[in-house]
């Protein structure tokens, strides 16, 4: 009998745990659609501030962009998990929104990356400047600010770079394989079904097609005189009297400096004391943004386990990367 008993006590104690499951996921799912239905959230975000340093009255943002600009996306859970892009854009666009907000210090260690991506954050940026005529945007390359990065600091009004940091890469690149000869040798065929001639422009399985390069060339060339035509409006810089800011090549810090790449050469203390002079202030108040989840949104985007990393196979790209 006491087996028994106790067999029906478990089974009791399990059903109850399951229904305060069932009532506490609930409660939980209607709480998540209760935020998404109170405001925009992608229009207007609301992100929690942390105090970061400073102790004045001026508000500043500390924004770091770090590592590949590109719109990857991580797995989690149950869910997926917004890129690094996403998450600057939403940065400063609450920024943009809060009256209170003074200036952007973007934080940069980057060697580029998407051409688009780059080219929103470089006009996000922008926008917050030109929302308010005493709106400022600082930027801080601490070790590699190159190619699509670069791109995006040319929206600050001031830039500063650590004495050891890596600035330039001024330049668009696409690169691919062609497994033509290897395919041969091994017997690997390629059957392609397409619509026009151009269509599977650089199969990596049949000779290279001067043609299809030249129309990619005249694509990368576009997309250069854009990159270029804004670092010389930015730097006020002539391009035919420094041609070779703008063939591809990377430069030290002091080299940047002298070359007009950058502003100061300092550290993290520096940025803050140029941005409070140029705000006109002794002092800065420095907050950075924490994203606003709840506690069923941090429980779903825990990031799953990885399988073979590495082994995604992607198309080409025009990118604005530094790529040595």
């Amino acid at each position: 009998m006491r087996p028994m008993k106790r067999r029906r006590k478990n089974r009791k104690l399990w059903i109850t745990i399951i229904i305060l499951s069932l009532t506490l996921l609930g409660l939980l799912f209607s709480h998540c659609r209760k935020v998404e239905a109170d405001y925009p959230r992608d229009e207007a975000p609301k992100l929690e501030e942390t105090w970061s340093c400073g102790s004045g009255d001026i508000k500043v943002v500390r924004i770091q962009l770090d590592g590949v600009i590109a719109r990857a996306e991580e797995e989690g859970f149950l869910t997926v998990r917004t890129d690094m892009v996403e998450s600057i854009l939403t940065q400063v666009r609450a920024a943009e929104r809060d009256p209170e907000m003074r200036a952007i210090i973007l934080e940069v260690n980057s060697p580029g990356g998407g051409v688009t991506p780059s080219d929103e954050i470089y006009n996000a940026l922008r926008k917050f400047r030109a929302s308010r005529p005493d709106r400022r945007v600082v930027v801080f390359i601490r070790d590699l600010g190159a190619s699509g990065a670069y791109y995006a600091a040319m929206a600050g009004d001031l830039i500063i770079a650590e004495p050891t940091a890596v600035v330039g890469s001024i330049g668009v690149i696409m690169q691919t394989m062609n497994f033509q000869g290897l395919s041969e040798k091994i017997g690997i065929t390629d059957v392609t079904i397409k619509s026009g001639a151009n269509k599977d422009m650089l199969n990596p399985f049949k000779p290279v097609n001067t043609n299809q390069v030249a129309l990619l060339q005249a694509l990368i060339d576009e997309m250069q005189t854009r990159f270029s035509g804004i670092v010389s409006e930015s730097r006020k810089i002539d391009r035919a009297a420094k041609p070779e800011l703008f063939d591809g090549r990377i430069f030290s810090a002091s080299a940047a400096l002298d070359k007009g790449l950058i502003d100061e050469i300092g550290y993290w203390n520096d940025a803050l004391a140029c941005t409070a002079k140029l705000l006109d202030t002794g002092a800065l108040h420095v907050v950075r943004y924490e994203p606003q989840r709840t506690f069923l949104e941090q429980l779903i985007e825990g990031k799953s386990p990885v399988v073979l990393p590495g082994l995604k196979l992607q198309s080409p790209q025009f990118l604005y990367l530094w790529k040595p």
